[in-house]
């Protein structure tokens, strides 16, 4: 019941990234947004959801995770209500800013708490459960978002949320045991290095989103993307001199921290960016209404979940590797059978056999990216491994919504070519198959490690 609880918490913020995508076009109408605020109610969430993750995990190793757990639930459901509330653009962009707020407190911290609730082979199908969320929120997301926005309107996007919210927040403190106390012997915060990964993080997202809708080579790209490189080199020098560092850097150098991360970060550009992609074809291309496209993605859903069940229960018997280097063949498959996707015809039979297949090979990654970051992870540490996975998260879908947007920017337009989004799924189909080569490298060859052993010495850590 309390790995339920967690994860319905976690599910509402994966659903608020997709599930807005859907809902932006009657959100702009009834608030009169200008074009150049639009692309903010996506991006002022991801900025801070994205660049506060890894302040986030290390606020829960400090300080206890459920509790941590409970503030950041409670802000992001606050933020919800204002968001659904909001009369003008101002108000939103605020609302959808403190709700990044709450979800970088709440992620990393739910996740942690999920580390100490379950041990051994548990644990293992537990992050396979928690990971299995990333891509199946994903898809659900436009589902909800098609549902939602046609029947109840785009207001109930988010304050659904708040009577979610609510419950959880009584329910959790009377179900899920505190069974970790904060870690005492590591007290106080980096606060410099708090505010460099942040502002570093946060460049780098805004660098890439902006990419997608001012180009690579525009001024406001360029520089956001060699400020967040300048501000990272910072942080690293300051890492390696601070007594009682934010991340010791070393733990980057992890082959299971890096595994993970990379993991997430292509399962999550692949994944968003195909969503992003299908979604943006029907709508624009195919000319289907919000309901419509949810009603259309409900076996991509239900692939996901089957590919994420499948490649929970394979990691029981062959190792990460194969499970991994299996899943990108079937996204680049999934993504190849697309880049033949005409104008006309029926959409079912000409683009369902390849949605499906990718999101059954999605499905898996997100699973294989969790368990391998988290496998050896110690108790007081587990909250930081998350945030620096769920911080790749949030990149990776930085990263696709630019690339996506670049390549398949003559499908964005209002008179819509399907000649854009043919490009942009071959770039897909190349991307993944490359994951899958590099993935022989650098995923350890064994099954991943689910006994929550501690971590090397720190002389091993750097």
């Amino acid at each position: 019941m309390g790995l339920a609880l967690l994860a319905l918490a976690q599910l509402m913020l994966v659903l608020d990234v997709t599930v807005v995508n859907v809902a932006l076009p009657d959100i702009g109408t009834s608030l009169d947004l200008h074009r150049s605020q639009l692309p903010w109610v996506m991006t002022s969430y991801t900025l801070f959801f994205g660049g506060l993750m890894l302040l986030g995990g290390r606020l829960a190793d400090l300080h206890g995770p459920r509790r941590l757990t409970l503030i950041g639930l409670a802000l992001f459901t606050a933020a919800s209500l204002l968001c659904g509330l909001s009369g003008g653009a101002t108000m939103l962009l605020v609302g959808r800013s403190l709700q990044g707020v709450g979800a970088a407190l709440l992620s990393p911290a739910a996740l942690a708490t999920v580390m100490t609730l379950f041990s051994d082979a548990e644990r293992g199908r537990a992050l396979g459960v928690w990971s299995a969320l990333a891509g199946v929120g994903s898809a659900l997301g436009v589902i909800l978002g098609g549902l939602l926005t046609s029947t109840a309107g785009w207001r109930w996007v988010f304050t659904i949320n708040v009577p979610i919210g609510i419950a959880l927040l009584v329910a959790i403190p009377l179900i899920v045991p505190v069974r970790q106390q904060p870690d005492t012997t590591q007290r106080g915060l980096d606060v410099p290095g708090a505010l460099l990964v942040t502002a570093g993080t946060g460049a780098a997202i805004y660098g890439l989103i902006n990419a997608g809708s001012h180009g690579w080579s525009a001024a406001s790209t360029l520089i956001a993307l060699i400020l967040a490189a300048a501000i990272w080199t910072a942080f690293a020098v300051l890492e390696q001199r601070t007594r009682r560092p934010l991340l010791a850097v070393g733990l980057l150098r992890r082959q299971a921290v890096l595994a993970g991360s990379f993991l997430m970060l292509a399962a999550t550009a692949l994944m968003v960016g195909g969503l992003f992609l299908g979604s943006f074809t029907l709508q624009h291309v195919h000319h289907y209404s919000a309901l419509q496209v949810g009603v259309a993605f409900l076996p991509v859903a239900a692939a996901t979940v089957a590919g994420a069940h499948s490649g929970s229960r394979l990691l029981t018997r062959v190792n990460a590797r194969a499970v991994a280097v299996a899943g990108l063949a079937l996204v680049a498959t999934g993504n190849g059978l697309l880049t033949g996707l005409p104008a006309g015809g029926n959409i079912y039979a000409e683009a369902l056999p390849g949605a499906v297949v990718f999101a059954l090979g999605g499905g898996p990654l997100f699973v294989c990216a969790t368990t391998s970051a988290l496998g050896r992870a110690g108790r007081h540490e587990a909250g930081l491994v998350s945030g620096i996975v769920q911080t790749f998260n949030q990149l990776g879908a930085a990263i696709c919504v630019a690339v996506a947007s670049t390549v398949a920017a003559a499908g964005l337009t209002r008179a819509p070519s399907i000649g854009g989004f043919t490009g942009a799924f071959t770039v897909f189909t190349v991307v993944a198959a490359l994951a899958a080569v590099l993935s022989l490298r650098l995923i350890p060859a064994g099954k991943p490690p689910t006994t929550g052993s501690p971590p090397p010495p720190p002389s091993a850590r750097g």
